[in-house]
């Protein structure tokens, strides 16, 4: 920290806080704090002075949601922990997700996102998002996962790796690069369920971080009692929580996690149940997110739009 300098002709400022530490003191007072303690490692190290920003790659995001009547709150999400060699938020509690690949737009895998019989092509929302981060978001559930949103003709969901064997034969198959999502999907035959999965949020990286993401949040429901089964080159720990609980235990610095999953988990906070939360967002303009990260002398602050604006 930077230390001021008295000279006899000047007043005692001793006591006066560094200029640039006050600034940056004023601008945390309005924002969002995590202290140190509570973020992944070396994240505070990459909030640096804005310069000249990366270009957001395409992203998606999804929050499995399932019904459960063991906790306060009658919904759980799934959260993961990434491994530590992970090259994005190391250590951090996240929701499964990953980039857009241009496979995602391939039009024989468009033509799966819906029914066999071609009807409910898209999640019902009035926001765009372009389907192809749809795709990401169901495809990547199932890498990192193996819990696949799709249903065969008959309506009949498709087993997680967790629960069928089989499944699980297939995602490792993906995973290895034997077989691309398509082909996975065609083996079942299985459609990707856009009924089950509503879109919720739409967040950019702050302009100050080297490594920056356009993500398009989904929230995707899954029965009760529905289990994963993690790809542990991705993530090292999986547990299914209430929005409540993964919050205090986020408050008492066990799930060290980034802002948009915290704002994500204080989003779901009043829901009871997976569907509440995709009807709630059915008929939801999403608006798009750009927070400003601030450092802190004790951890990093975000400063969200409207706070800018005020």
């Amino acid at each position: 920290m930077p230390t001021m300098t008295n000279s006899p002709d000047s007043p005692d400022h001793s006591d006066a806080p560094d200029p640039v530490d006050t600034s940056e003191s004023e601008l945390a007072s309005k924002a969002s704090e995590i202290p140190l303690e509570r973020l992944p490692e070396g994240f505070a190290d990459r909030v640096r002075s804005p310069g000249t920003p990366a270009s957001p790659r395409p992203a998606a995001t999804i929050i499995l949601m399932r019904p459960t009547s063991g906790s306060e709150q009658s919904l759980e999400v799934l959260l993961l922990r990434r491994v530590r060699s992970a090259g994005f938020v190391p250590g951090a509690w996240v929701f499964p997700g990953g980039r857009v690949d241009t496979g995602d737009s391939a039009p024989g895998l468009l033509e799966r996102l819906g029914r066999s019989d071609g009807s409910e092509k898209a999640s019902p929302n009035p926001s765009s998002h372009p389907p192809e981060a749809l795709v990401a978001a169901i495809r990547e559930a199932f890498e990192e996962t193996g819990i696949l949103l799709a249903r065969d003709a008959q309506g009949v969901r498709a087993p997680s790796a967790g629960e069928d064997s089989q499944m699980d034969a297939l995602r490792t198959r993906l995973l290895d690069g034997a077989m691309s999502f398509g082909e996975i999907l065609e083996h079942g035959p299985w459609w990707m369920d856009p009924g089950a999965v509503g879109y919720i949020a739409h967040w950019i990286t702050p302009k100050a971080e080297p490594r920056r993401y356009d993500t398009r949040f989904f929230a995707g429901a899954v029965p009760e009692g529905t289990s994963e089964r993690i790809h542990e080159a991705e993530a090292s720990h999986s547990v299914w929580l209430s929005p409540v609980e993964a919050l205090k235990r986020h408050s008492e610095g066990e799930l060290p996690m980034i802002f948009p999953t915290i704002k994500t988990l204080e989003a779901l906070r009043p829901f009871d149940h997976p569907d509440q939360v995709l009807e709630h967002h059915r008929d939801l303009e999403i608006p798009t997110i750009l927070p400003r990260l601030v450092r802190t002398p004790t951890g990093v602050g975000i400063r969200m739009p409207d706070e800018e604006e005020g």
